[in-house]
């Protein structure tokens, strides 16, 4: 089942570089693939949900050189129209973002596709976007009314609609920009609480009929993309393990270099602030993705709470702050999470069992956790339940662990970070 053992008391030192952002490496295989003419990206995530991403679109006609290793890929792009049907289904792991974004890409095509998952990813809801595709004309049938995998899209004449995105899902947006594009007539996105917006500044770099105005998004039927050559940030999701370790910990002291500082993903580094962390940002980049360096000291953290509104910005984030927020002095609430529910697992339920096996005083809500901080955690086994997340988070939680903590099945991790342990191992101190 594949256990990794941490052991604590520790603290972490030192510089650290993370992968490339996974939301990023998705779009950029994406819109590579979509555009006419070659385009080129360094720092790609190798991991396997982006490497999923890939292989589909190799499977519909891609030219893609990827030399495993370099963080280099090279995308011959067909078109918005030169995809062509695959051989057989698509099959995408656990890789939510893969599915969801793809299917706003499959509307627009002339031929019929099916796409498949792993169990985890079959269970993951998928109505919030078939439901607003079936509406601009596309033909999805699936479980349950096409809200679960596998699912069968075909194609066809499509026409923009108007959408609220309720949700602030950056998945459900994003697959509906990408439908827009082959749409007839405009299609609008409403957000009150902004999500990622990595699609929009694709969108806007690529030159695709996209404008914003105010909380709207509006995307016109486009004829041609143009490639790109960049060079894809640091994750902040996967920074967000060293970032929490090195807040929580006093004496721990780390510079994390060329990591994306996007906005709409920085909520965590806002609430390590409030918690009492000391955390300095060095913007070194701008376009097309903001991008720096941050530097952080631990402390001992106070309690905080997290409302609906800041969810979207750090939802991903979440776990492994469940884990700061247990150490915390006072109380700390997370509310209006209830999207933790239909990740890879339920992480609420899953990270609030782990932190009670290890001494967390916190209790489960429907939406999130009330926690109340503690002085230590000690050692146990916890389980990953197949979510690379909440197996990330209980290795940070061995930092402040008198003893040893070991995390069952995790080679779940390989699907965002496969380089974690070893990244956590050099910046550990004991």
């Amino acid at each position: 089942m594949n256990p990794l053992s941490f052991t604590g008391p520790a603290q972490f030192h030192g510089t650290y570089a993370p992968p490339g952002d996974k939301s990023i490496s998705h779009r950029a295989i994406l819109f590579g693939a979509l555009s006419e003419g070659e385009s080129v990206y360094e720092n790609f995530l190798e991991a396997e949900d982006c490497l999923h991403t890939l292989e589909a679109m190799r499977q519909m006609g891609v030219g893609i050189v990827h030399e495993k290793g370099t963080g280099k890929v090279v995308i011959s792009g067909k078109g918005l129209h030169g995809l062509g049907a695959p051989g057989k289904s698509l099959y995408l792991g656990n890789s939510g973002t893969s599915m969801r974004l793809l299917m706003g890409i499959l509307a627009g095509q002339r031929f019929e596709t099916v796409l498949t998952g792993d169990p985890s990813l079959s269970g993951r809801p998928m109505r919030r976007v078939t439901d607003p595709l079936k509406q601009m004309g596309a033909q999805i049938k699936g479980k349950e009314n096409g809200n679960f995998a596998p699912l069968t899209i075909r194609g066809g004449k499509l026409r923009g609609i108007d959408f609220d995105n309720k949700l602030s899902s950056a998945q459900v947006k994003s697959a509906l920009l990408f439908a827009g594009m082959y749409a007839e007539g405009r299609t609008l996105v409403r957000e009150t609480i902004p999500s990622r917006d990595h699609t929009e500044r694709f969108l806007e770099a690529s030159g695709a009929h996209f404008q914003k105005v105010g909380g709207h998004l509006i995307v016109e039927k486009t004829e041609m993309l143009l490639p790109l050559h960049a060079r894809v940030p640091g994750d902040i999701s996967s920074a967000a393990f060293f970032i929490v370790g090195a807040a929580m910990i006093p004496g721990s002291e780390i510079t994390i270099q060329d990591v994306g500082l996007n906005t709409t993903r920085t909520g965590l580094l806002e609430v390590l602030k409030r918690m009492g962390a000391t955390i300095e940002i060095e913007i070194t980049q701008t376009i097309p993705e903001p991008m720096g360096n941050i530097h952080v000291r631990g402390a001992r953290l106070q309690g905080t709470g997290i409302t609906h509104e800041e969810i979207p910005s750090l939802i991903d984030e979440l776990p492994v702050l469940m884990v700061a927020m247990a150490l915390a002095e006072g109380e700390s609430l997370i509310s209006g999470a209830a999207e933790l529910r239909v990740k890879e697992t339920d992480r609420i339920q899953s990270m609030v069992r782990n932190l009670k096996a290890i001494g967390a005083s916190i209790e489960e809500l429907p939406d999130g956790s009330l926690i109340r901080g503690v002085e230590a955690f000690h050692s146990a086994t916890v389980e990953s339940f197949g979510d690379h997340r909440t197996a990330m988070s209980m290795a940070v939680a061995s930092l402040a662990t008198k003893g040893t903590i070991t995390v069952t099945d995790t080679a779940c991790i390989a699907t965002s970070y496969p380089t974690f342990t070893e990244h956590f191992l050099r910046l550990i101190l004991n």
